[in-house]
């Protein structure tokens, strides 16, 4: 089975980063987690808020929880979620920006990337971006 290095997540946030600074974005934050929700990498650019490391570790997090995409969990029965995130003591946030990083051969979840920072589109955008410029396989969730 594949696994999510460290070298995997580096190129992941190197090229999600990239993408940011392509389309414009706020300074983002991002957390890559492998498939048991331990944190492989995480940086921040400069001028990224104070909360945003745990909105991005979150909205992996949750992404990883459900085996869903962040854009996906939006939809789910808001006081379903509210009694989930107290469940995860805080540690879930549902909000597109948290996206599962699949193997690209077999397709199972291997790791999960959440960017905080701007909207949510365009940190989902560059969490998509950050994944597949690794050679993965990118489900934001969401069809």
């Amino acid at each position: 089975m594949m696994k999510l290095t460290l070298d995997l997540a580096a190129k992941i946030i190197d090229a999600a980063f990239a993408q940011g600074r392509e389309i414009g974005c706020n300074p983002l934050s991002i957390a890559v987690l492998d498939a048991g929700g331990h944190m492989v990498a995480f940086m921040r650019q400069d001028a990224s808020g104070i909360l945003r490391p745990e909105i991005a570790t979150g909205k992996a997090y949750g992404a990883l929880g459900f085996g869903l995409g962040s854009r996906e969990l939006k939809e789910k029965n808001p006081q379903f979620l509210a009694a989930v995130a107290a469940a995860s003591g805080g540690r879930m946030i549902p909000a597109p920006g948290g996206v599962l990083i699949l193997a690209n051969k077999g397709g199972g979840i291997i790791g999960a990337v959440g960017i905080s920072g701007d909207n949510s589109g365009n940190d989902e955008a560059c969490a998509v971006a950050g994944i597949e410029a690794a050679g993965l396989k990118a489900d934001p969730g969401g069809g």
